[in-house]
């Protein structure tokens, strides 16, 4: 080995490091900011050592280097630009977009790498096998991505689309892909037979993620993104590269384990999951069902809502979906602020699937400058509901049903936030609409809660005015 190489192993290792310590960082939100710089600042020594190694050692033919520093060049504008102007509710659809272009990098290196030439007409099985399961991985990962990030869009249903014989078809389509890498790993250099499983995974993805309904989806953007990790780690073994290697297993195994605390926060194996056929999307509900609640509602006024939250000592706020897609984290921030201001004990209690992607409330919070210390977890948030006075939900459907603790429906063993618990209850919705596990919430017809039918920013922003008549008074 040479001092040149040993520096760049040196530099691999401070970048992986980099990786670690950030990756630490964010397991709390107050540090969660610093996380990614850290993070951030060990991909530019990675990228940069490769660059600078590349030319060193392989120098390269320029239209090579044209073409990477074009595709760099777009990469980081497109980046910086989506960081920038990207609306909160569409983080999931864009987290799934970088799912698929890293899995799809991935693939396309483990391929480029089965098919240069080499001294040797067979490759060792050091580099077959993760070349074969770099392009398995990293197909599927491309191509379910792009399937769940159409589906948060809403450009296909969030409904689970499903067909009949999809389960024959997906067995015979994994066969497929398996038998095809295992002959492209005994065979010398089969393009064909890669060619081959590549598309039966591209085609695997498409089934695995279509017939995931829309409840699943914080679930299934986790799931893919540890595939992505994997990936990365399989291209960097068929490359020989640490940096690739490390960074690829801290994604996928930091991806594992939120998906099993996803799974986890919803009650429902990993498998239940990729199987699909839970959720229902955007569905409208029928008339009847619609004609059923109202019947038994009590609908508040935003004067109502502001003498309970007004005259409260202990406020619980539950954030959900429906606060995302208002943008209404900056009213429902001003909201907690005049209460605090007022001598109300306010809180928000965060579900860990709430919204469509794992965070999405701290997330969507922080950006509104609420302090950390008053977003409480499941746990901690369930045992202040005993004291609350008054639990103000805002856009939240089945992370609070209480029909959560009762067998025979969809949402049985969920762990859910108590907020049936509250003396009182306020709920803020658009209307009595269903989640996305399709069914009612009882909670919405309890005697103690009250329904104010308002889009989020614009209701919240009506309490707040009528607050300040009461606490300036």
């Amino acid at each position: 080995m040479t001092g040149f190489e040993f520096a760049v192993g040196l530099l691999y290792l401070a970048s992986a490091s980099l990786f670690v310590v950030g990756l630490h960082q964010m397991r709390a939100p107050s540090t969660a900011r610093t996380g990614n710089l850290i993070s951030a600042g060990g991909m530019v020594i990675a990228v940069l050592t490769t660059v600078v190694y590349s030319l060193v050692a392989a120098g390269g033919d320029w239209i090579a280097w044209v073409a990477l520093a074009a595709g760099s060049i777009v990469g980081a504008v497109f980046g910086v630009s989506q960081a920038r102007t990207i609306r909160m509710t569409a983080i999931p659809q864009l987290v799934s977009v970088f799912n698929a272009v890293g899995g799809g990098a991935a693939a396309a290196v483990a391929f480029a790498a089965f098919v240069l030439p080499t001294t040797n007409a067979r490759l060792e099985l050091t580099v077959s096998i993760p070349v074969t399961l770099d392009v398995l991985i990293g197909s599927v990962t491309f191509s379910g991505s792009l399937i769940a990030a159409a589906k948060l869009q809403g450009i296909i249903s969030g409904k689970p689309v499903t067909f009949r014989g999809a389960a024959v078809v997906n067995v015979i389509v994994a066969l497929i892909a398996i038998a095809s890498g295992v002959a492209a790993i005994v065979l010398p250099r089969n393009t064909a037979l890669l060619v081959v499983m590549l598309v039966a995974s591209l085609a695997l993805g498409v089934l695995m993620v279509l017939p995931i309904g829309g409840a699943d989806a914080p679930v299934v953007v986790s799931l893919l993104n540890a595939f992505t990790g994997l990936a990365v780690a399989m291209a960097g073994f068929a490359i020989d590269n640490q940096a690739l290697i490390i960074a690829g297993a801290l994604v996928g195994a930091a991806g594992t384990i939120l998906t099993l605390q996803m799974a986890a926060a919803m009650n429902r194996s990993v498998l239940s999951i990729i199987l699909g056929g839970f959720g229902t999307g955007d569905a409208e509900v029928g008339a009847g069902s619609d004609d059923d609640d109202l019947s038994q509602i009590r609908s508040l006024s935003s004067d109502d809502v502001a003498i309970q939250l007004a005259y409260a000592r202990h406020v619980l706020i539950v954030p959900g979906y429906g606060l995302a897609a208002a943008q209404a984290q900056h009213e429902v921030a001003a909201l907690a602020a005049l209460l605090i201001a007022h001598g109300v004990d306010v809180k928000y209690a965060i579900h860990p699937v709430a919204g469509r992607m794992p965070g999405h409330m701290n997330v969507l919070l922080a950006e509104s400058n609420v302090p950390y210390e008053q977003m409480l977890q499941l746990d901690d948030a369930n045992a202040a509901f005993d004291n609350c006075d008054v639990a103000l939900v805002i856009g939240a459907n089945d992370v609070c049903n209480p029909d959560a603790r009762t067998p025979g429906n969809v949402v049985s063993g969920m762990p859910i936030l108590d907020a049936d618990h509250a003396k009182a209850v306020v709920v803020i919705k658009r209307s009595m609409r269903p989640g996305y596990a399709g069914i009612n919430n009882p909670l919405f017809t309890n005697p103690k809660t009250g329904m104010f039918f308002a889009d989020a920013k614009k209701g919240l922003a009506d309490i707040t005015a009528s607050v300040k008549e009461y606490v300036s008074a």
